[in-house]
């Protein structure tokens, strides 16, 4: 099981309506609003970084209002 963490920046405004649509996203197993540098953290949970690395492109960033991402792969020690 590979583990991702997706630091989101939103368009001032969006922050929540964004929050909505991640947060019911396929291998999305967690996500929270936070105040600071980013407006939104995601735990992504899926079979290989592939499949999360996919999720962030074609999925995540493509949710109206996101403007930024960065992405952190768990690493398995």
């Amino acid at each position: 099981m590979a583990v991702g963490y997706v630091l989101v920046n939103v368009s001032p405004g969006k922050e929540y309506q964004a929050f909505q649509v991640i947060k019911d996203i396929e291998n999305v197993s967690d996500a929270t609003l936070l105040f600071g540098d980013y407006d939104i953290i995601v735990k992504l949970e899926a079979e290989t970084l592939g499949i999360i690395a996919q999720t962030v492109v074609d999925i995540i960033r493509q949710v109206p209002g996101v403007i930024d991402s960065k992405t952190l792969a768990g690493a398995e020690i």
